[in-house]
C-alpha cells in the first residue's frame, strides 16, 4: 500500500478509503456495485460537486459512463470518443488533467453549466487504459497537486479491485458456460429426434451466449438456400418463416467459407428478406458458426445481440463448441434414423418372407382345382360364330386359366428365370384386352371410362400377365377411390426409347400424409386392403426395365404414370 503523509486529515481518510476500497473484493462480486461505492469514496475524500467514472467499452472504442455523483440524469446517455473531451484526452494520451478553469479549455464538454474546474485521471491497468475517473468542482482552481496525489491512489486501487472484480466474474462465466456446455451435450446429444435437437440447439444457444436471440438455419437440400428452422429469443421460441440465398445474405458466408464470422451492424446486410425479423426482434451484431460435420456443412447456427458488440475469443470459441455438439448431435439423430428405417425394412421383408411362404402354400393347394377347372373348360369346346362377343369372352377365359396356372408355376417355382416368358406386345391392344376384363365392373359400379391409344402400335417387350396385372391394380384401386361413380381416363404414349401408359381417376385423391410411401409394403388406407397391389406392381415395372410413380393426387383425383422401354426394330 503506498504511504501517505498522515499529518493532515484529508489524507488520513484517503487512507481509510483506500482500505475501504480494497475490502470491496471480500464484500461483493459485483463491478457495478463496487465502482459505486469507489466514486461515493472519491467525493467523500476529495468533497469535488461531481465525480463520475467513465470506462472504455472495448466493442465501440468510446468512453461510456458508468457511474455518476452528482450529474444530471440525462449525463447517463453521455457517451465520448477517445480524444473527444477532457475526458477523451487523458483515455489517449494516458496523463492526468487538471483544468482550473473548464471555460478557457476547447476540449471541454458541458455536461453541467455550474461546473468551473476539473481534474481528470486515467484508470491504467497493465499499460491499457480501461476508464477515468473525473472529478468537478464549482470553484475556479479547486484542484492542486495535493489532490492529484489522493485522487491517483484511490484511482490505482480501484482500478486494481474492479479489475479483479472482473476476472472472477469472467472465471465465473466460463465456469457457468463449461458447466452449460456439459448440460447441452447431455440434452442436445441425447435426444434422437432431429427437430427437438435443433430446437434445443437454438435454446441452449440463447442461454449459453446471453444473447437476444439465438437461430438455426439449415443448408436446403439444393445447397443454394438456408431455411430458418428454430428460433428463440428472451421470451421463448420466435415464430417466423425464413429462406435466405447463400450467396447474397452474410451467414451464407460461414457456410462458403467454413468460418465462423462476425457481423457488428445487421443494419448494413444483405439479409434483406430478413430484415423485417432484425428489426421486429431489435437485432444489432451477430455471430454465425456453421454446423460442419465431417466437412459435411448442415447448416449455421447464430447468435444475435439486442446492442452493438465484438465478439470476444472466449466468446467465439465456446459458441464453435456448441455448434460442433449440435452437428454431433444432428447425425446421431439422423443415424438413428437410419437404423429404424433399416428395421422397419427388415420387418416388411419378415412380413414378405412369411407371406411367401404362404402363397406357396396356397399355390400348392390352388394347383389340382385348376387343373380339373382348366380341363374341364377344354372339354366343353365352346364354340362361338366371330360375330358373337361371347367368342372373345371364351379367348379370354382360356388365356385367364392359362394366366393363373402360369401364376401359380411362378409362385412355386420363385427365383427362376422368367425371360423366356417374355414376347413383344402391341401395348394399345394389350391395354385393351385388360379393359375387356373390367367393363362389367365398371358398369355396375357407374363409372365412365376414357380410353385414348397412341396413334400408331407401341411394341414392347413384356411378359403380358404382368403388365396386365399392373394395370388391372391401377384400374381396381381407381374404382374402389369412386365407390359413388365416376370417370376414369386411360392413356398410353410413345417417345423414341420409351412406352407408357396412365391411369386418372376423378376420386377424392390419396391423403397428403402416404403419398410418398404408397409404394411401400402392406401400407393402405383401407380397411379392406393388403398394402400389396401397388408395391407389386413397382416390382413388376422395374422387373421391365421400367417404372411406376404418382404423377399428382388432390382433391380432383389421382394420376398413375407406368413406363418402360420400347421394343428394338427387328433386324431383316
Amino acid at each position: 500500500m503506498p504511504e501517505l503523509n498522515p499529518d493532515t486529515s484529508s489524507e488520513s481518510t484517503a487512507i481509510d478509503s483506500l482500505y475501504r476500497i480494497s475490502s470491496l473484493l471480500s464484500d461483493t462480486d459485483d463491478p457495478k456495485v463496487a465502482l459505486n461505492f469507489i466514486v461515493k469514496e472519491i467525493v467523500r475524500v476529495l468533497r469535488p460537486n461531481t465525480a463520475s467514472i467513465s470506462l472504455l467499452n472495448p466493442d465501440s472504442q468510446r468512453l461510456e459512463l458508468e457511474v455518476t455523483e452528482g450529474l444530471p440524469a440525462s449525463a447517463a446517455n453521455v457517451a465520448l470518443e477517445i480524444g473527444q473531451g477532457l475526458t477523451g484526452w487523458v483515455a489517449l494520451h494516458g496523463e492526468t488533467l487538471i483544468v482550473p478553469d473548464v471555460r478557457k479549455d476547447k476540449r471541454y464538454v458541458c455536461i453541467k453549466d455550474s461546473i468551473r474546474s476539473e481534474m481528470v485521471v486515467p484508470m491504467i491497468d497493465r499499460g491499457s487504459i480501461i476508464g477515468v475517473v473525473n472529478v468537478n468542482s464549482e470553484q475556479l482552481g479547486a484542484f492542486d497537486a495535493q489532490s492529484h496525489k489522493i485522487l491517483k491512489l484511490l484511482t490505482n486501487e480501484a482500478t486494481r479491485v474492479v479489475t479483479q472484480l472482473w476476472l472472477i466474474r469472467q472465471l465465473r462465466t466460463k465456469a457457468n458456460q463449461l458447466e452449460t456446455l456439459v448440460n447441452v451435450s447431455q440434452n442436445i446429444v441425447g435426444e434422437l429426434a432431429s427437430d427437438d435437437i435443433l430446437r434445443g440447439l437454438a435454446k441452449e444457444g440463447r442461454k449459453l451466449m446471453d444473447c437476444q436471440c439465438c437461430a438455426v438455419f439449415l443448408l436446403d437440400p439444393d445447397q443454394t438456400h438456408l431455411e430458418l428452422h428454430s428460433m428463440v429469443g428472451r421470451q421463448g421460441p420466435v415464430d417466423v418463416i425464413n429462406r435466405l440465398a447463400i450467396n447474397t445474405s452474410a451467414m451464407g458466408t460461414a457456410i462458403v467459407r467454413r468460418k465462423q464470422i462476425e457481423v457488428s451492424n445487421l443494419a448494413f446486410t444483405e439479409e434483406n428478406d430478413f430484415q423485417h425479423v432484425i428489426q421486429q426482434q431489435g437485432l444489432i451484431s451477430m455471430l454465425a458458426s456453421p454446423i460442419i460435420y465431417k466437412e459435411r456443412v448442415v447448416g449455421v447456427l447464430n447468435a444475435y445481440t439486442d446492442r452493438q458488440q465484438r465478439f470476444n475469443n472466449d466468446e467465439k470459441k465456446i459458441f464453435t463448441t456448441l455448434s460442433r455438439l449440435g452437428a454431433i448431435a444432428i447425425q446421431n439423430a439422423r443415424l438413428y434414423s437410419r437404423i429404424f428405417s433399416s428395421e422397419e425394412a427388415l420387418r416388411r421383408n419378415e412380413k414378405l418372407t412369411t407371406l411367401g411362404m404362404l402363397a406357396a402354400e396356397i399355390a400348392h393347394e390352388i394347383r389340382n382345382p385348376l387343373t380339373v377347372i382348366k380341363l374341364l373348360f377344354d372339354s366343353l369346346d365352346l364354340e362361338f360364330s366371330l360375330d358373337d362377343a361371347r367368342q372373345r369372352d371364351v379367348e379370354v377365359i382360356g388365356e385367364k386359366l392359362d394366366h393363373l396356372e402360369e401364376i401359380v408355376g411362378r409362385v412355386l417355382n420363385f427365383g427362376r428365370n422368367r425371360d423366356g416368358l417374355h414376347a413383344r406386345y402391341d401395348l394399345n391392344a394389350l391395354l385393351e384386352d385388360t379393359l375387356r376384363l373390367v367393363r362389367h365392373k365398371l358398369q355396375q359400379q357407374k363409372i365412365g371410362l376414357e380410353y385414348t391409344p397412341h396413334t400408331a402400335p407401341i411394341f414392347v417387350d413384356v411378359h403380358k400377365g404382368q403388365i396386365q396385372q399392373v394395370a388391372l391394380n391401377l384400374i381396381l384401386n381407381a374404382v374402389q377411390a369412386m365407390p359413388d361413380g365416376g370417370r376414369i381416363y386411360i392413356s398410353t404414349q410413345a417417345e423414341p426409347d420409351m412406352a407408357a401408359f396412365t391411369v386418372q381417376d376423378s376420386g377424392p385423391g390419396i391423403p397428403k400424409a402416404i403419398q410418398s410411401s404408397i409404394f411401400e409394403s402392406f401400407l393402405t388406407n383401407r380397411a379392406d386392403g393388403t398394402g400389396l397391389g401397388l408395391s407389386i406392381s413397382k416390382r413388376i415395372m422395374r422387373g421391365h426395365r421400367g417404372n411406376i410413380e404418382l404423377i399428382q393426387s388432390d382433391q380432383n383425383g389421382s394420376c398413375f404414370r407406368a413406363w418402360l422401354p420400347v421394343s428394338q426394330p427387328i433386324q431383316n
